[in-house]
């Protein structure tokens, strides 16, 4: 039997492109809409509000297009509690489990409504204590009570506002034709905001900031005390102390730009020394490592966490190898009031931490290839934008600016 219900949802639904998405969503899962009400913001704070009822060809369909739609900020007008139900056994819940986005989300409890937290996108919601927590589907224990379906929950999106606290210079388009100079003025400004509201600024940084011969430029920026967390691989690390001591980055004379003489062992002179020394903090107390990003961050006390991986060399004493650890390492970096996130030249590692990051933490990605702003847009990162250029002259045009 048709069945039908009414929704609602509020916000810059226009300016963000939700609005089509909605009306697509209920077009594409073959259902039908009717609007009830809408109210149409006439100024830049002015929110969006509307009304409809959308019909389905049963329950069922039904159940699943609202559960689709609450990704859009839409949810019944009808208030009713969520749907608890128990983890059947450690790491495995209901079928029917609710998949949390990156968006602020609030649940319905006990005739309350909870805002959830530590939000992030693919995880569920564990209810304990009437407090509503994300929690990875690896740390469910059995008996737990996890949200399921579509009942009782609120999503608000980071809508894309006309201004954007003047993080709109971007958009979300990705193109290599816009004057970094532009970009890099916005980007450090954005920066110097989020210093004075008291927030803190992580970095995802991969071994092209070496090779392109930023170092210098990111061991700067920490210097100035633009830099709170470092979150790397193995890589970046090695090559990094590998320049500090051989000047060479993979081999390569970085200021000659020629391989040297058996320089392909350079890397590996590097992981040995740090191995000797216990350790990069250890390394820089011993006056073994006196220059570098790695050096800066343990003279000015900066937090750095190096996850490691299957093609890792050493790897080094500090390279976290368990992949669990080093994600919640990571994930307890970034809930430190991070409100600002920098991506350099680093595929695997920023598109790790965009799933880890609520959707109203900015993110500017920077690196040579378009398409790794596109595939942290893809996998629902959409708070990003990105400045497609050479990640070394990003950050000597970025020190300059922060230290004019």
């Amino acid at each position: 039997m048709a069945a039908s219900d009414t929704i609602e949802a509020e916000g810059h639904l226009i300016d963000s492109g939700h609005l089509s998405a909605i009306f697509d969503k209920i077009i594409e899962l073959k259902a039908s809409y009717e609007i009830l009400h809408f109210d149409i913001g006439r100024t830049n704070d002015d929110a969006s509000r509307i009304q409809m009822r959308i019909s389905a060809a049963d329950s069922q369909a039904l159940d699943d297009i609202l559960q689709q739609l609450t990704t859009f900020g839409c949810h019944p007008v009808r208030e009713s509690d969520a749907l608890l139900k128990p983890a059947e056994k450690d790491r495995c819940v209901a079928d029917d489990f609710y998949s949390t986005t990156n968006h602020r989300t609030q649940v319905r409890i006990g005739g309350k409504w909870v805002e959830v937290e530590k939000q992030r996108m693919d995880a569920v919601i564990v209810v304990s204590g009437g407090r509503a927590i994300c929690r990875k589907l690896r740390d469910v224990g059995a008996g737990e009570l996890v949200i399921c379906g579509h009942e009782g929950i609120r999503v608000t999106p980071e809508f894309r506002e006309r201004d954007r606290l003047g993080f709109a210079f971007m958009s979300n388009d990705v193109s290599s034709e816009r004057r970094v100079e532009g970009s890099v003025s916005r980007i450090a400004a954005m920066m110097r905001e989020v210093k004075q509201a008291g927030g803190r600024i992580a970095v995802v940084a991969g071994p092209v900031v070496v090779h392109t011969g930023g170092a210098e430029h990111f061991s700067e920026l920490i210097t100035l005390g633009y830099v709170d967390v470092v979150l790397a691989g193995n890589a970046l690390a090695v090559h990094d102390i590998e320049f500090a001591l051989s000047g060479t980055s993979l081999g390569i004379d970085l200021a000659a730009g020629a391989p040297v003489e058996q320089g392909h062992r350079n890397h590996m002179a590097a992981i040995n020394t740090i191995n000797r020394a216990g350790g990069i903090r250890e390394a820089v107390e011993a006056g073994v490592l006196k220059s570098g990003v790695m050096y800066q961050c343990v003279k000015h006390g900066v937090e750095f966490v190096l996850a490691g991986s299957i093609r890792d060399d050493g790897p080094l004493p500090d390279t976290l190898m368990d992949l669990v650890e080093a994600q919640e390492r990571y994930a307890e970096a970034l809930s430190r009031n991070v409100h600002l996130v920098l991506m350099l030249s680093s595929m695997l590692h920023s598109i790790g931490v965009g799933n880890m990051l609520p959707s109203w933490v900015r993110v500017v990605c920077v690196d040579i290839n378009p398409a790794v702003v596109t595939k942290l847009s893809d996998r629902g990162s959409m708070q990003t934008v990105g400045v497609v250029t050479d990640v070394g002259l990003f950050l000597h045009r970025l020190a300059e600016r922060l230290r004019a």
